[in-house]
């Protein structure tokens, strides 16, 4: 998974002139404590997952597409697998952050249904906070 988010996030170094949060997560970590899911193409990693259920909402921590496979709807498919999450968790919103330069992610995001919440500096980082009700 880490390599994953490496050749998912990479492209993004110079746009954040820092590294994505993703790319320095604790995989072994999120696989313990979180609800974690991956797409396989092949005998590689399509796309991963990662989901913290908080007091009242689903976040998603990250979703990472390998580059080879954008456009061909893993995204979609993981967003559609967390709404079915957060359902059977009995919740009725996803929230989800970003760093504010990912504009195509954020728009990616609106597109699906998300509206912005609020903006906020994280270390090094400016972020938007996102969410979606069900």
């Amino acid at each position: 998974m880490a390599e994953l988010a490496r050749r998912a996030y990479a492209h993004y170094i110079p746009v954040i002139n820092a590294v994505p949060v993703p790319m320095t997560a604790d995989y072994a970590a999120h696989i313990r404590d979180d609800d974690v899911w991956v797409l396989r193409s092949g005998t590689g990693l399509a796309a991963s997952l990662v989901l913290i259920r908080r007091p009242g909402h689903l976040l998603i921590e990250s979703i990472a597409v390998d580059p080879q496979e954008q456009g061909n709807g893993r995204g979609r498919q993981l967003l559609d697998w967390t709404r079915q999450r957060a359902t059977d968790f009995g919740l009725s919103e996803i929230r989800l952050y970003t760093n504010v330069l990912m504009t195509k992610n954020r728009a990616w995001y609106q597109r699906a249904g998300f509206t912005e919440t609020h903006e906020e500096q994280r270390g090094d980082k400016r972020i938007v906070h996102m969410r979606r009700r069900l």
